[in-house]
């Protein structure tokens, strides 16, 4: 049965591929042809939090479409760096199947490890377990920068294209393991209400201090992703949880009201808001 899906995923995935070229193509899709890097990287982001929220959503026909969706991004993408001469869908995926391998030698033994390229040599390889898998994923990772001639600074490998709040929570990790970070989570509890107060500074000054508020605000949210690594909670997911639940307490305000909200007092909407999350607990 595993060779039979293997065969018909190749297959499905080949189709794609002709699929993507023939819509570049000329003759093809016009608009697909209009497209470049920069057009589509908004779409992928799109699909990247479609996928998100199907998967919170438990919905999986849902799921499947999605995961389809940013497929195509991947296609498009290669089928463009293609025509420019830059590498092949091919060649994508060769290096995706060689770094698969070459990171997990305790799956696959350590001399086909090495076939792909692992130069991290004496790990522990026999009967570990998912932390130390981990552990031995980053010093292989460590070994490949050394080989690309990457800059070694601890930081230089978290790239800037990250999310802020991903970036944020690696940078605080990176640094955390080389003994720089807080010893406790009480700490950023105090750290958090040191940068409260020099914001709150700030923001008395009025208009002529805002380039300093914004960076008093900036030092308050990389605190608070550093609190959500101690508590070991992923500040994107924590957020978009908290986005969901506005969008619900708010939903609820509006069908609980008499009348638009905007018409209402301050009062009013607090009653309203304090009896949605009341609601919400109880449910």
């Amino acid at each position: 049965m595993a060779d039979s899906n293997e065969n018909e995923a190749a297959k499905n995935f080949a189709e794609a591929v002709a699929i993507m070229h023939r819509l570049r193509a000329p003759g093809g899709c016009p608009w697909d042809r209009e497209q470049s890097f920069e057009s589509i990287r908004k779409y992928t982001l799109e699909e990247t939090y479609e996928v998100f929220d199907a998967i919170e959503r438990q919905d999986w026909p849902e799921l499947k479409d999605e995961l389809g969706d940013l497929l195509l991004q991947v296609l498009f993408y290669t089928e463009m760096a293609a025509e420019a001469g830059h590498f092949t869908i091919a060649e994508v995926v060769e290096g995706l199947n060689r770094k698969l391998v070459r990171r997990h030698p305790h799956v696959f033994g350590e001399e086909a490890s090495a076939m792909a390229g692992n130069a991290a040599n004496g790990l522990d390889v026999e009967g570990i377990n998912a932390a130390q898998v981990l552990r031995n994923w980053e010093e292989i990772k460590k070994r490949e920068r050394k080989r690309k001639a990457v800059p070694d600074g601890r930081l230089d490998a978290i790239p800037r294209s990250m999310p802020a709040l991903a970036e944020a929570s690696k940078l605080g990790s990176k640094a955390a393991k080389a003994g720089f970070d807080w010893p406790d989570v009480s700490g950023l509890i105090d750290k958090l209400r040191e940068e409260t107060a020099e914001l709150e500074a700030e923001i008395a000054e009025g208009a002529s201090a805002h380039d300093r508020a914004t960076a008093e605000l900036g030092d308050l949210l990389f605190t608070a992703v550093n609190l959500a690594r101690h508590l070991k909670i992923d500040p994107e997911l924590a957020l978009r949880d908290m986005n969901a639940r506005f969008r619900r307490r708010f939903g609820a305000m509006e069908k609980d009201s008499q009348g638009p909200l905007e018409e209402l007092a301050p009062e009013e909407l607090e009653r309203l808001w304090a009896q949605a999350k009341e609601r919400e607990r109880g449910m």
